[in-house]
């Protein structure tokens, strides 16, 4: 003690005793609002189908995406990512049941609009991978390398068939060099303005995509490394994004979130766009796994993970957790 006062006179711990206190002079909120789920159905199932290595995410029966789509409104989740999953015997090189009027991403669509209308923003994945027998994001061409313009005409198409079935926002994830003008193009042109994009903009070859591809039934040998962005790279992902906003996206993304939180916040930093992030697959799955150890709080965990995504300036969140946490938001 300094025997003319106090010390230290500053204390920025008077600001944090007590919850309510604490509450109060929190400088990122999240919200309900702020969350995205991702929601996988696939085709040709009566029963749900649990997704091993992500406990708690199921394959869904249309019906019972059509249930969760109903419990993400109740709970004030914003919207809904869909991503179709068709037998096999459909896939093929082309990807054709991505393009199928009645594909189970299209049916998928429809169904959740049938149920929810417009009280959740319905989304779908835009890009050929879950519709193709070698599981790439695009077309290969001769040397069965994936052929970017050939497959710009397949996301084109593929934009068409999911807005007439009545999505509100596509998400192109492929990382094809000039797939959102393309797909704004394609979009515009078939009388659908006012169907948004949500462009993936930097969208990195990670290795926390493990279980996704599980989810999705991939049929991918080898990687993505030449079309995903190199976790190395960091201005790269800006110019990515100067070239998503010069050709009409009109949000962005950074996949995945956690392991690039930097990126996310140059990102936010940088644009007047709605910037979003995904919580991928593997950072879900690590918290689970550890959680189920007993090694973590999971309930703490995952409101601290979603609670730095926002703070790194994410303004949406896709997430596995995405109704669960809504749950538990309105109940602090």
């Amino acid at each position: 003690m300094n025997s003319y006062g106090s010390f230290p006179g500053v204390r920025p711990r008077r600001l944090r005793t007590t919850t309510a206190l604490r509450r109060m002079v929190a400088e990122t909120r999240l919200h309900p609002a702020d969350l995205v789920l991702p929601a996988f159905v696939r085709e040709g199932i009566t029963e749900p189908v649990p997704i091993q290595a992500m406990p708690g995410v199921v394959q869904h029966t249309r019906d019972t995406l059509r249930k969760a789509a109903t419990e993400a409104v109740q709970a004030g989740v914003s919207g809904i990512m869909l991503y179709g999953v068709p037998e096999d015997a459909k896939k093929d090189a082309a990807g054709t049941a991505g393009t199928d009027p009645d594909g189970i991403l299209q049916v998928a669509i429809r169904d959740v609009k049938a149920e929810v209308g417009d009280e959740l923003v319905i989304m779908s994945d835009l890009c050929l991978d879950e519709f193709t027998d070698h599981g790439h994001c695009g077309v290969l061409d001769t040397d069965g390398r994936v052929d970017n313009d050939a497959t710009l005409e397949r996301y084109a198409e593929m934009a068409q068939f999911q807005a007439d079935a009545g999505v509100h926002v596509v998400a192109p994830s492929g990382m094809m060099d000039g797939q959102v003008g393309v797909i704004r193009d394609a979009l515009d042109t078939v009388g659908k303005e006012d169907v948004s994009i949500l462009a993936y903009t930097a969208k990195y070859s990670s290795a926390f995509y493990g279980p996704f591809r599980e989810a999705v039934g991939s049929s991918l040998k080898g990687d993505r490394k030449t079309y995903q962005q190199d976790p190395a790279n960091n201005r790269e992902s800006l110019r990515e994004l100067a070239l998503d906003l010069e050709e009409g996206a009109d949000m962005v993304m950074v996949k995945p979130a956690g392991p690039y939180l930097d990126i996310l916040a140059k990102v936010a930093a940088s644009v007047d766009v709605p910037v979003a992030a995904y919580q991928i697959s593997g950072e879900y799955a690590m918290v689970e796994a550890a959680a189920e150890k007993g090694w973590i709080d999971r309930d703490r965990a995952i409101l601290e993970t979603l609670t730095g995504i926002r703070r790194a300036g994410a303004q949406m969140i896709l997430t596995y957790w995405a109704t669960e946490a809504a749950h538990k938001l309105r109940q602090l």
